[in-house]
């Protein structure tokens, strides 16, 4: 069974909640930022109307589904890139980087909403936690102890604690995919932009 101490100190280690902005649900270090802009990966010509109605093209929108997957290799995407870009216009080019952005800012935007609704989570069972905690203490300062109960709440408050502190050890992972994704985004502007006139 897991000691009260241990609870205590879960909670005390647990997320960072809020602490990487003014978002409560907010559970990692990494600033929470919702949605990216083209500027902030793109160093290229900015997209117009033109450049719009080509990143719909099949073609383009094809090549850019292929190149934002992060299982593709960046140095097999780079290659990819530069064999589209032989036989494409800075246009094309603009509209393609502009395709990718489309589908890694979509991509981004629901695994940030995700992100906030697991910190949501973890505080709900952060505070379940705590409310087993204290439900404990008065059962064991109870006159007549119900020692049947006691077990039940601890037998609980375990689960919970073991469940909580598994969410915490992915959290690591979980707060550096959208971190991975800007990254992937910034690389493949970079590539793309190598390749304008």
């Amino acid at each position: 069974m897991i000691r009260l101490s241990l609870v205590i100190a879960l909670l005390a280690a647990g997320p960072a909640l809020g602490a990487a902005g003014t978002d409560p649900d907010w559970p990692c270090i990494q600033r929470k930022q919702p949605h990216l802009s083209l500027g902030q990966v793109w160093t290229g010509p900015a997209p117009d109307e033109t450049s719009g109605q080509l990143a719909r093209d099949l073609r383009i929108e094809q090549l850019a589904a292929r190149l934002e997957q992060r299982r593709l290799p960046l140095d097999q995407a780079e290659a990819e890139i530069a064999e589209f870009a032989a036989q494409a216009d800075d246009a094309q080019l603009v509209a393609l980087m502009q395709a990718i952005f489309d589908k890694i800012e979509r991509d981004r935007s629901a695994l940030i909403g995700g992100i906030s609704r697991y910190g949501r989570s973890q505080v709900q069972m952060s505070e379940r936690i705590e409310a087993r905690r204290a439900r404990m203490a008065e059962l064991e300062a109870a006159e007549q102890p119900d020692f049947d109960a006691l077990d039940a709440e601890e037998e609980a408050l375990d689960w919970d604690a073991r469940i909580f502190t598994e969410r915490q050890q992915s959290l690591t992972y979980v707060c550096e995919t959208p971190v991975i994704l800007e990254q992937r985004l910034f690389a493949l502007g970079r590539a793309i932009a190598s390749h304008l006139d």
